[in-house]
């Protein structure tokens, strides 16, 4: 246990010196949202395509890892998705927000530097595949749900081909599209370009915990409590403990990626949460969440980590 709170407390002074920084005016919230445009822009791509490129493809694509995560996080989403539908005043925004609230992880700020450090540099495939489960599934799902009880039907159908252009230059798809390809063609970066890479990947893991504590900076707490309640259980309980009943079924070969699949289901919910609720009017709430669960996860975090460790 001692181990554990040495890997999970380090995290979160790094997350603490954020919010310290921006609190006491050191950093402002735009001083934030530009290290957090290089750590989405450019030290996470490059630490995606590092752990994909450096490794066979046949190591690489692991359909039982990607099966267990995906339908782990289908479960997840959907059984917060069922209770919040039983409470007072959940529209379908809200409902979808809380499905995705409870099955989509803060993997890049927080799983990242955490997996790192807990399982290893050969984890971080955990880190890549998870990510595209989140983006590529997760996401589109719960915005073509709120989107389904919100607006006209133009303004509908026009979400999900916006959203899928917009992945498509999200720099984290493009790195790890770029890492699948050297991988499968065995292409290597010349030295001087691959010790680039390695220097904006080593970055990404201070910087990200960073940016995380001055996020919380200035959130507005509020809204419904059950419904606050019910989505950090969702997140940092139905989620982790829905992956690891997919990951036993399922069963991936490695035990590493086994255990980083539980870990990164009980990171908490993606940073950019209450700002995908400001559209629907419901991102006062979403930031109570947001808070809320980002403090109580060193505690669960810790938890799963030595139960899985």
């Amino acid at each position: 246990m001692l181990n554990i709170l040495s890997i999970v407390g380090p995290l979160f002074i790094a997350m603490a010196l954020g919010f310290v920084a921006v609190r006491v005016g050191a950093y402002d919230k735009a001083d934030i949202r530009v290290l957090g445009r290089f750590v989405i822009q450019i030290a996470l791509p490059a630490l995606l395509f590092k752990a994909l490129a450096e490794r066979s493809f046949a190591e690489i694509i692991n359909p039982d890892y990607l099966g267990a995560y995906t339908v782990g996080s289908l479960i997840a989403f959907a059984a917060a998705a069922s209770g919040a539908r039983l409470l007072k005043g959940s529209s379908r925004p809200v409902i979808s927000l809380a499905g995705l609230g409870s099955s989509v992880s803060n993997s890049g700020f927080i799983g990242f530097p955490l997996i790192l450090q807990f399982l290893g540099s050969k984890a971080t495939i955990a880190i890549a595949l998870s990510m595209m489960v989140e983006n590529l599934v997760m996401l589109p799902l719960a915005l073509a749900l709120a989107e389904s009880g919100y607006g006209d039907r133009r303004s509908r159908l026009r979400t999900l081909p916006a959203l899928f252009s917009g992945l498509l230059h999200n720099p984290l798809i493009l790195g790890i599209i770029a890492g699948f390809v050297c991988s499968l063609l065995q292409i290597h970066l010349p030295t001087p370009l691959t010790r680039v890479v390695d220097m904006f990947a080593l970055a990404s893991g201070p910087v990200a915990l960073f940016v995380i504590g001055g996020t919380l900076v200035g959130l507005r707490p509020g809204g419904d409590l059950p419904r606050i309640l019910w989505v950090c259980f969702g997140k940092l309980t139905l989620h982790p403990l829905a992956v690891a009943a997919m990951m036993l079924l399922f069963a991936p070969a490695d035990p590493i990626l086994r255990s980083a699949g539980v870990v990164i289901a009980a990171v908490p919910m993606l940073s950019i949460f209450p700002i995908l609720a400001q559209k629907y009017d419901e991102q006062t709430w979403c930031a109570s969440v947001l808070l809320i669960s980002t403090v109580t996860s060193f505690f669960t975090l810790t938890l799963v980590m030595w139960i899985v460790g």
